[in-house]
């Protein structure tokens, strides 16, 4: 089964109905078909982070989505390990010239060692990389 990797933009999107790119990322899910979506514990850091402003109520939404995609079966959430906090450190200096996050290099390092060639997002720091984006 091909396997994508999701970043926090297409959490963030298929989540909040109002963000300009909930339909692109809604219509980049339905394209991948059954594909298994890879991601991380960074990545959700992040996602968690992006909602945490935003009351209370939609902090516990947010938790409750979390759950649910730890439980999917066609969903693998990486655990953070101290490996990939170092990988990620190495390209994070290697690409100073670069405005890349800390989870972003995190996550080009694993799609790279895991061979996965698309990403779920429309963050062009991946298509530097080669990766191809899948919301447009």
């Amino acid at each position: 089964m091909k396997r994508v990797f999701a970043d926090p933009n297409y959490w963030i999107a298929i989540t909040n109905r109002q963000d300009n790119l909930h339909l692109a990322a809604m219509t980049a899910r339905k394209n991948i078909g059954q594909s298994i979506i890879i991601t991380t514990d960074e990545v959700m850091v992040e996602y968690l982070n992006f909602f945490s402003k935003h009351g209370s109520m939609i902090r516990t939404t947010t938790l409750t989505l979390i759950q649910k995609i730890r439980k999917d079966p066609n969903t693998r959430v990486l655990p953070q390990t101290r490996d990939s906090f170092d990988s990620g450190m190495e390209l994070f200096e290697a690409r100073k010239d670069k405005q890349y996050s800390l989870t972003d290099c995190i996550s080009m390092q694993l799609m790279w060692r895991d061979k996965i060639e698309d990403i779920l997002t429309d963050d062009h720091h991946f298509a530097q990389e080669g990766f191809k984006l899948l919301i447009k």
